[in-house]
């Protein structure tokens, strides 16, 4: 038993488990004054993130145990199911801050747009690896994927839900730009891209729209109202300085940051923990993202590695548009923070993805350790690495 578990990867075991251990305690220090408030228990988002976090690990064990190239085999059913609960949540969702995104189930609430990021990393990997021998055939081996990739982009932009939809865009560009294609394709790809911005922003843009990008790059051009929420996640972190105002303390959680404990955890944890505190989260983020794509690296299987690339930049990815609407770099899209922020489906589908990472892991690194073909020089009776021949195995 001690010999299978020493063949995961401890780093991705242990930082996204003390990361969302910590984002637990984080979660009922910014909410324990919102919950009393919404008429709850002051523990009432401390107890549903901690039953998340029970469900998560469930799911770490699993997707870790499972074997990763077995989700080539499921790759039909995990696109089907993914279709089908976009489709079904436009039609029988539930509308939360103007987007039909959820699934309510009594007191469980499912967002499929979260599962539809791993699901269409673990999708582009399976297809793009398999058809590496003509990856240079712009419309047989690069075009088919992106048509699904279009469609669920669509779906969830129906939805809508723009944030979502950027992040799997991006992370859908990872795995594109890994896969090998020519750069040739790679610009045709671009101004295709750029053309259907053009085409779809004027259908896009909205009053609500407008005033985040003003609130994000105005925001003292209106600090009552767009720029309102931007300004007070401002006063948090200036107000945390290096050491913070110390836990639990903070006052910017009071009613005036908004969805303290998912969108802006970020300044509620610089504001009481004040830079120190920040820099570890971001520490531990990077730490992952980084561990992935060393992992990516040694995989000797391009599905793994395409996996791999897909999964850390899907954690990378939505940690800088989160970090980037607090400090006003981008506007407010309500993406929460990888492991930290409040939310179930989000935690669930990060740990699932930590999971299969890990279980890359251990498939290179048993790699690492088989023994070495040799040849044996009949002749010497020098053993040397093979380059043709008879082989014999050696330790």
């Amino acid at each position: 038993m001690i010999r299978k578990i020493k063949d995961y990867d401890f780093t991705l075991m242990i930082t996204p488990v003390f990361l969302t251990a910590f984002g637990i305690v984080m979660i009922y220090s910014a909410s324990m004054v919102l919950a009393v408030v919404e008429g709850y228990e002051s523990s009432h988002y401390l107890v549903k993130q901690i039953q998340w976090f029970v469900l998560a690990m469930g799911a770490f064990a699993i997707t870790s145990i499972f074997p990763y190239k077995n989700y080539q085999k499921l790759i039909k059913l995990i696109v089907l199911v993914i279709v089908i609960l976009l489709v079904g949540v436009l039609l029988f969702g539930s509308t939360i801050n103007n987007a039909r995104s959820w699934f309510n189930f009594g007191p469980v609430s499912l967002q499929p747009a979260e599962f539809a990021k791993l699901g269409l990393i673990i999708y582009l990997a399976s297809v793009y690896s398999k058809k590496q021998s003509y990856i240079n055939e712009f419309y047989r081996g690069v075009l088919p994927p992106l048509v699904l990739t279009a469609v669920i982009l669509g779906l969830i932009v129906l939805q809508p839900d723009i944030g979502t939809a950027a992040i799997i865009f991006l992370i859908a560009c990872s795995v594109i730009l890994s896969s090998g294609i020519n750069f040739k394709h790679l610009l045709l790809l671009g101004s295709l891209g750029a053309l259907l911005v053009l085409f779809t922003i004027p259908s896009m843009i909205t009053d609500e729209r407008i005033s985040r990008f003003a609130g994000a790059y105005q925001p003292f051009e209106d600090p009552a109202d767009d720029g309102y929420h931007l300004i007070q996640s401002y006063l948090a972190i200036g107000a945390g300085g290096l050491n913070g105002e110390g836990l639990g303390q903070g006052i910017q959680k009071l009613g005036y940051l908004l969805e303290p404990h998912t969108d802006f955890i970020m300044a509620v944890i610089a504001e009481e923990l004040g830079f120190i505190g920040v820099i570890i989260v971001v520490g531990m983020l990077a730490v992952i993202v980084l561990r992935g794509l060393f992992i990516a690296r040694k995989c000797p299987d391009s599905f793994g590695s395409l996996l791999a690339i897909g999964i850390s930049a899907m954690v990378g990815i939505q940690a800088f548009i989160n970090l980037g609407a607090i400090s006003g770099m981008l506007p407010i899209t309500g993406v929460p923070l990888p492991f930290v922020s409040y939310g179930g489906s989000s935690l669930l589908v990060m740990m699932m993805g930590m999971g299969i990472l890990n279980n890359i892991a251990k498939s290179v690194r048993k790699t690492e350790q088989e023994p070495v073909p040799v040849s044996e020089d009949k002749k010497s009776g020098n053993n040397h690495v093979s380059t043709g021949g008879g082989k014999v195995w050696v330790k």
